[in-house]
């Protein structure tokens, strides 16, 4: 089976030349044309010899994906893709156009496993998880597609990042290294549903993104109701990784909070997460709900505001999610799961 170069870092990809044969220096040329000149085929690479080219061929593939359908919004510019992959699964990713620049959402796995229920990504069942490649080629081909700029990553799509840890990580080293996109990481934002453990060994790295906690509720049974991950992790395990998270990396966290009307978004559910939260170095991003066929969960517009106003009256920094792409379905995982049925 051919080795997957586009998920290959930079010393990785350089032994690999030593182990054909070659010397350690083309590593660097074949890593420029995949991540800077961006090049679909090894018969593109003009200054090495043909011969490497037919061993390149021989032993590596260069990863791709297929749009298959893309949606422009004609409220906002939020352009939302839905990309096929090599085995014939699907993934999306969605631009979104803000004043500080153009924001592109990822996916980081086929499908989700979590379970969260007001989450559509977790409807159609796991899939696999996505190579590096995969999750590079996202941004690679959202800024060839419509020729932006991508200013910011948020890993927000389809699947659970720290689910995918060990791949996610290559991903934001790749990301991040001077060849290629070269983003500094704290233009990026790692959303989590809260993978206690996995939020301890992400501060080791001191990456200096954003990182983001769905937390949705205020209690445990509250919380475990919609999301099944706090019967592994519950809220008190998951602040005590948070705090430990701010202590490593000196970053604020932020907390999302999908309001749902007649589940969490009373001011006694605002109360309860003011005093939960109070202390911590931290925003809250209050989410309007998407509204998806099969779960009849949905957001308040009174009730949001109010929600709002009571966090700030108590002390919290609280701002609402605007709503991007609601004439496209741009939540994640409609489009997917739509185009599979």
């Amino acid at each position: 089976m051919k080795k997957d170069i586009l998920s290959m870092e930079l010393d990785e990809l350089c032994s690999e030349m030593e182990i054909i044969g070659e010397k350690k220096f083309r590593g660097k040329q074949i890593y420029e044309w995949l991540h800077t000149k961006r090049i679909h085929k090894f018969e593109d690479m003009s200054n090495i010899s043909s011969a490497l080219r037919t061993k390149l061929n021989e032993n590596y593939c260069i990863n791709s994906i297929n749009i298959v359908r893309k949606l422009e919004s004609a409220i906002d510019n939020t352009v939302k893709y839905l990309y096929e992959l090599s085995d014939g699964n699907h993934i999306e990713s969605v631009i979104m156009e803000y004043k500080h620049g153009n924001s592109l959402c990822i996916s980081t796995q086929v499908g989700c496993k979590m379970g969260c229920n007001f989450c559509a990504s977790t409807i159609a069942g796991f899939k696999r998880h996505l190579t590096p490649s995969e999750m590079l080629l996202q941004v690679y081909e959202a800024e060839r597609n419509t020729g932006k700029h991508i200013d910011s990553i948020v890993l927000m799509g389809i699947g659970e990042p720290l689910d995918n840890f060990d791949n996610v990580i290559k991903f934001l080293k790749m990301l991040s290294f001077e060849i290629g996109k070269n983003l500094s990481l704290r233009h990026v934002s790692l959303s989590t549903c809260g993978l206690v453990d996995k939020i301890y060994e992400l501060a080791e790295y001191k990456f200096g993104l954003t990182l983001s906690i769905s937390l949705h509720a205020t209690t445990d049974k509250k919380r475990s109701e919609i999301m099944p991950i706090n019967k592994r992790y519950n809220i008190d395990s998951l602040l005590k990784a948070c705090k430990d998270y701010i202590n490593k990396t000196g970053r604020r966290i932020s907390f999302e909070y999908a309001v749902i009307h007649g589940v969490n978004d009373t001011v006694t559910d605002a109360d309860e997460l003011i005093k939960l939260l109070r202390g911590i170095n931290c925003h809250i991003n209050l989410i309007p709900v998407n509204k998806i066929k099969e779960r009849n969960y949905r957001s308040d517009r009174n009730s949001l505001f109010a929600f709002q106003a009571a966090l700030e009256k108590g002390g919290l920094n609280a701002t609402i999610r605007r709503t991007l792409g609601s004439d496209i379905d741009a939540a994640c995982g409609q489009l997917r799961r739509e185009y599979e049925l």
